[in-house]
């Protein structure tokens, strides 16, 4: 396995966990293009620097965002909201109740009428037959693509025909919703399973920053404080499983996505996003 670079890692002030998905070996002996698709935690704290380094710099025009809507709305409007040349789209991987198909429509009026605790807006997963042995992780990933199949589809669709410019895909630590669209992004340019698996992981190297953060936002604070770090951790193990159960369900990310409606246009236009 080629070992990932250092070089990936974008060090801004207002986040922990941003990176590049260019760089990565493909297996036709390619790579994956740098300045088109970032992968992000939360952007709210962005400082004047990083939008202008953002923007201005890596020519950032689109914002694929797959927090909740009760994320969204509770976080309130990030610095990248005041840019007219970026483009905000929103896509909830979670089940919720109440769930806005506009949420920057709503942002700057008062919230409307969300639950004491956020998390409350989610609905119960429903565990597919099958997955309940799993550990709760490929399980949560898996319910990313059983229970929310539209949004991660129209994600990645966003991904894919958006530009020209750069894209960056987040939700709240960067490492969970945003490591499944990554991992399918991924495998539609060609890189393999394990580099595949080793991007997920990389996050572990910056989770404490991860949890410091969230832990910070009257919107995390409670979960990053009922949980230790390890627990926040992202484990190959977990991307792992999911892929190789793709590959035993669905022939792989690709048959998957093709059984979903992301077919040979869609992914041409996103493979162009990462190659050359």
């Amino acid at each position: 396995m080629t070992s990932l670079r250092t070089d990936r890692w974008l060090h801004l002030d207002g986040t922990a966990n941003t990176r590049d998905l260019g760089g990565l070996p493909t297996t036709d002996g390619g790579r994956t293009v740098p300045g088109r698709i970032l992968r992000s935690d939360n952007l709210q704290t962005l400082s004047e620097a990083d939008v202008h380094r953002l923007v201005d710099e890596l020519g950032l025009r689109d914002v694929i965002d797959l927090r909740t809507t009760a994320e969204v709305l509770l976080e309130g409007r990030g610095p990248l909201r005041d840019v007219e040349a970026v483009t905000h789209r929103h896509f909830s991987l979670i089940p919720e109740r109440g769930h806005h198909t506009d949420v920057f429509a709503v942002e700057e009026e008062e919230i409307p009428e969300l639950p004491g605790g956020w998390q409350e807006a989610v609905l119960p997963r429903q565990v597919a037959e099958g997955d309940e042995h799993e550990p709760p992780a490929v399980r949560s990933y898996l319910g990313y693509l059983n229970d929310r199949s539209d949004a991660v589809v129209d994600a990645l669709r966003a991904l894919a025909h958006g530009g020209p410019g750069a894209a960056i895909v987040h939700c709240a630590a960067g490492k969970d919703r945003t490591g499944v669209v990554c991992a399918l992004s991924l495998a539609v340019a060609g890189v393999p399973h394990e580099e595949i698996v080793a991007d997920y992981a990389l996050t572990a190297e910056v989770i404490e920053g991860v949890v410091a953060r969230l832990a910070a936002s009257p919107t995390y604070a409670e979960d990053m404080e009922s949980r230790d770090v390890a627990t926040h951790t992202p484990r190959a193990e977990t991307m792992d499983r999911v892929l190789t159960l793709l590959d035993e369900r669905h022939g792989g990310p690709l048959g998957w996505l093709e059984a979903h409606g992301f077919g040979a246009a869609d992914q041409a236009a996103l493979r162009s996003r990462l190659r050359n």
